[in-house]
């Protein structure tokens, strides 16, 4: 039988996607963008982020010398924000460290900020041809199922057993082609649910397709119900400008500018009063549930009117008072977007 490796990159030759943006002078700069994008997100949503991501920081000399709020304003809607704490920093080092060249060793891409084994095996492989194996969640589920692996691949032993599969698989040259086919063949054809097995190109020795568990490899983990939370969002106006504050660079939304929150209603004076406001009138606002990935958010935005000189600034650099429409060149959550537009 042709080998696994040969029959994928025969499917890719045809099949395969070769148009995607960071294809195009495939640096490794533009590939890591691309991975730490692509990491938890779906192409489709990545491209227009990677796009006007690359047309403002076309290289990581000028990524590392913007401002921390510019580089999330870009960022903004794409979530998982210490991805892009985490870009910036890895960006400021490489030019601080080796004059903005980005390092071409497998173990010097590992020790940057955000990166582990098969993102800087993407980055190697895609950029540089450099023979390095991959075990993204795509590459997982097709290892998984052609091998007929059982376990949740989270687990470490079902980890190391899919490392060692994928280094056995992956040829000696063409890796970059290789990759990239593994990476396609999940996202279009070995996909979660109604994979297209008669399109498979190595569908004739899968274990999961001749044994009936293409449904039940790999094996999901096991679902916990969310913790539930509950925040109270302030949004407070005086006339057209809105109150916002810059959250912690740690915990959700890190980094990005936030509106006030309290845990309850009750508290919403108590907090106005610390900001030295006056409350006029609270108004309520349509609530809904937000989904991170260990808890879900129950969002309660509230209105509020208050009497104050809206030029005051109470602790520089931590509050701003902006303009509600043009909040300017500030990164906001998808969340706050939808509160202020809600006003």
């Amino acid at each position: 039988m042709v080998h696994f490796s040969v029959r994928i990159t025969k499917w890719f030759k045809s099949h395969g996607r070769k148009d995607l943006p960071w294809q195009k002078n495939c640096t490794p700069y533009r590939v890591w963008i691309s991975e730490i994008m692509l990491q938890q997100t779906q192409v489709a949503t990545v491209i227009p982020y990677y796009q006007k991501f690359m047309r403002r920081f076309p290289n990581i000399k000028q990524l590392a010398e913007a401002d921390t709020d510019e580089v999330m304003q870009y960022w903004a809607g794409l979530g998982y924000y210490a991805r892009a704490r985490n870009l910036h920093k890895t960006a400021r080092l490489v030019v601080s460290g080796s004059g903005g060249r980005f390092p071409v060793s497998v173990e010097q891409v590992m020790s940057l900020p955000g990166i582990g084994r098969s993102t800087a095996g993407a980055i190697l492989s895609l950029s540089k041809n450099q023979r390095h194996p991959i075990l993204d969640g795509n590459v997982k589920r097709v290892l998984a199922r052609h091998v007929g692996i059982h376990g949740w691949t989270g687990n470490k032993k079902v980890m190391d057993k899919l490392w060692e599969i994928s280094e056995d698989l992956t040829p000696e040259k063409n890796v970059a082609e290789y990759n990239q086919a593994m990476m396609d063949m999940g996202a279009t054809l070995c996909t979660r649910s109604k994979p297209s097995c008669d399109c498979c190109p190595v569908s004739e020795d899968c274990q999961a397709l001749s044994h009936d568990m293409i449904n039940d490899l790999p094996t999901p983990k096991k679902k916990q119900a969310l913790p539930q939370r509950s925040r109270v969002m302030l949004l407070i106006k005086k006339g057209n400008r809105v109150l916002l504050e810059k959250r912690p660079p740690t915990g959700i939304w890190g980094g990005l500018w936030s509106l006030p929150e309290c845990e309850s209603e009750k508290m919403i004076d108590e907090v106005c009063t610390k900001l030295g406001l006056k409350v006029n009138a609270i108004n309520t606002l349509s609530s809904w549930k937000h989904t991170f990935s260990h808890y879900q958010l129950n969002v309660v935005p509230k209105q509020i009117e208050v009497e104050q000189d809206v030029s005051m600034i109470f602790d520089k650099g931590s509050y701003e008072w902006v303009d509600i429409k043009k909040p300017g060149s500030r990164g906001l959550s998808a969340s706050v977007k939808k509160i202020m537009v809600m006003a």
